[in-house]
């Protein structure tokens, strides 16, 4: 669906984000969104209110305890997963990490790992570490020419002893949205299961492990317009086939707290609910608490919506620029989010970045924790690229700034 962008709700949308009113141009927002005031309220309002522990008889811990069951519940909407679990933990690299070390007490010497060679190191090291148990470690190799990861690459490496496929839904250097129901079909038919890292997907567009029959898919809370967390869908199929790490007397079927050691943040649980505050906002909602998936969906559109524009103009000039080469695909639209990043054929990433940090502009250089993709692309990783990531709070103005910006440090 497509929703018009007026000059009005852009407004209605930064007014609910107290840090947009500051000088700061925001366009570093793969590595962490601003946060709504709701978000902030809701931690502030729970540290005063009921900052207990869980699970006790009295009145504030049963308080705090529906807190987190709600927020559990909530994530599970955003997901639209309600044939598993929400895991919460402290982030994406945290959570993947703990989920290899369950794998590495059910996988087998020979058992085989699949990991997509432009994702992020939160879904590669993690496997990468199984190799010392004996596990084989396979690559999916992107296609240096056009930055694609082809199914039919990864059909050369499926086997009968291929155990999991990780692959992120967007690599957050390239930016391109991957097919993940046909990914994980393939996988599925070689008999593995998927995880399926969904950290630059999330903020952009609505997520449905539903639809797409995936095993495992994690995000980042805080790269959501939430607290510094992180959360993982994962079916109850595939949570049956491991044991959670969680103390030895609490019961296996305990989910999902078997998964989520010391249990979880209560004040993010709290955030993590101001971000459905802000959902309702933008669905139009007018009954706190009263959203529902079409709703979700709805405020995702208006996301989308606002944000397609901005990427399809950052990526015109870029493109129209002799000495830049985009790294990921040289076009806007749905097929890709806002995250971009390029090269200069003589000047540094780093120079580059340094004059527009110097002009109140937030963009980043370096190879962004894929830095297996950037040695396949023969880059100093250090070095790596000019990513600007933008979301639908950032305005048609601040691109003009910023290519305003870029035309000086260009040259």
């Amino acid at each position: 669906m497509t929703i018009e962008v007026t000059a009005e709700l852009r407004d209605r949308i930064r007014s609910a984000f107290p840090a947009l009113a500051g000088d700061t141009v925001f366009l570093e927002n793969a590595g962490g969104s601003q946060v709504p005031a709701a978000v902030a309220d809701r931690v502030r309002d729970y540290m005063v209110s009921s900052y207990v522990q869980l699970g006790a008889g009295y009145e504030l811990s049963q308080r705090a305890t529906d807190l987190v069951d709600e927020a559990h519940a909530f994530v599970k909407l955003l997901f639209n997963g309600s044939d598993g679990d929400a895991i919460l933990g402290p982030s994406t690299s945290a959570l993947l990490q703990m989920l290899s070390n369950s794998y590495s007490k059910v996988l087998s010497p020979g058992d085989e790992v699949v990991v997509a060679e432009i994702g992020h190191e939160a879904n590669i090291g993690p496997w990468k570490g199984l190799a010392d148990s004996g596990i084989e470690i396979r690559w999916w190799e992107m296609d240096p020419s056009d930055f694609s990861s082809p199914l039919g690459a990864l059909e050369g490496v499926l086997s009968d002893r291929t155990a999991l496929v990780a692959f992120p839904h967007v690599s957050n250097l390239l930016g391109e949205i991957l097919d993940v129901p046909a990914i994980t079909g393939l996988a599925h038919r070689a008999g593995a299961r998927v995880v399926v890292d969904g950290v630059a997907f999330a903020p952009h567009r609505v997520m449905d492990v539903a639809a797409w029959g995936v095993d495992y898919y994690a995000y980042s809370t805080y790269k959501v317009y939430g607290p510094h967390m992180a959360a993982m869908w994962a079916s109850r199929d595939a949570l049956a086939e491991l044991q959670g790490p969680n103390h030895f007397f609490i019961p296996d079927d305990e989910l999902p707290y078997k998964f989520e050691l010391g249990g979880v943040s209560h004040e993010g649980c709290a955030g993590i609910l101001g971000l459905r505050d802000y959902l309702e906002l933008l669905a139009g909602v007018g009954e706190p608490g009263a959203l529902d998936r079409s709703g979700v969906e709805h405020a995702f559109d208006v996301m989308t919506s606002c944000e397609l524009p901005l990427q399809a103009r950052l990526v015109e000039y870029l493109r129209s620029r002799p000495d830049v080469r985009i790294i990921g695909p040289a076009h806007g639209g749905p097929s890709r989010v806002g995250t971009v990043s390029f090269v200069h054929d003589t000047k540094s990433s780093r120079e580059i970045t340094e004059v527009v940090d110097g002009s109140g502009i937030a963009v980043r250089h370096g190879h962004m924790y894929a830095y297996h993709l950037c040695e396949a692309l023969g880059m100093d990783p250090e070095d790596g690229v000019v990513r600007v990531s933008l979301v639908h709070y950032n305005t048609p103005d601040e691109i003009e700034r910023l290519i305003g910006v870029f035309d000086r440090a260009l040259g």
